[in-house]
C-alpha cells in the first residue's frame, strides 16, 4: 500500500533513489508560442552525474524557506515526490512553482503523478497562491501529464526559471481559493 506524508529534511537526500528513467521519443518545443511535437530519442537512465550534488543544497534551502516536500512511500521506500517553492512569483506575486515531482519507473500509471499534483495544488492555494507555476523537461510525458492537469503554456514566463531551464516548457494551472 502507498502511503503518502510530508519529508523531513533529513530525507530529502532520499529523492536520489527514485528511478526517473524512461525512453523519450518525443519531446515538445515552442513556435510562436505553440506547443510543437517533435521526434527525438534520449534514453534517460536515472539521474545525471553531478545531479545529487547539485540540487541536494538547493532543495535543503527550499525546505529551510518553509518548501512543502511530499512522499509517497512503499514501506520505507520513497517512490514519488513532489515540493512547492514557497517563493512567490509572477507579475502579481501570486504564483507558487512546482519544483519538483517524479515518480519511480516502476510505479508510474498507477495515479500517484495526479495525486501529487492534486495535493501541491491543495498546499499552493492553502498558502494563497492564485496559481502553479512549472518548468518542466519537455518529454511529451511530461507535458502531456501536465495539459492533463490542467495546465497551460505561460504567457508570462519567470525571468530566473527560464534563465536556468530556457529548454523548459513554463507551464500554469490555476487554482481554486481553499474552500471552494
Amino acid at each position: 500500500m502507498i502511503e503518502g506524508r510530508l519529508l523531513t529534511r533529513s530525507e530529502i537526500e532520499s529523492v536520489w533513489t527514485i528511478d526517473r528513467s524512461e525512453i523519450i521519443e518525443r519531446a515538445y518545443g515552442l513556435e510562436n508560442g505553440a506547443l510543437v511535437l517533435r521526434q527525438v530519442y534520449f534514453d534517460m537512465r536515472g539521474w545525471p552525474p553531478g545531479e545529487a550534488e547539485k540540487y541536494t543544497p538547493i532543495l535543503q534551502n527550499c525546505h529551510d524557506r518553509g518548501g512543502w516536500f511530499h512522499g509517497l512511500f512503499d514501506g520505507d521506500r520513497l517512490v514519488a515526490v513532489a515540493v512547492l517553492d514557497p517563493r512567490r512569483i509572477g507579475k502579481n506575486q501570486d504564483q507558487l512553482q512546482l519544483a519538483f515531482l517524479h515518480v519511480s519507473s516502476d510505479y508510474r500509471k498507477r495515479a500517484l503523478g495526479q495525486r501529487l499534483f492534486a495535493l501541491a495544488k491543495l498546499e499552493a492555494a492553502r498558502r494563497g497562491a492564485k496559481a502553479l507555476y512549472i518548468s518542466a523537461t519537455p518529454s511529451q510525458h511530461t507535458i502531456d501529464f501536465y495539459l492533463r492537469c490542467g495546465c497551460s503554456v505561460a504567457s508570462e514566463l519567470d525571468p530566473q526559471l527560464y534563465e536556468l531551464e530556457p529548454e523548459d516548457i513554463h507551464l500554469v494551472c490555476p487554482l481554486a481559493p481553499v474552500g471552494e
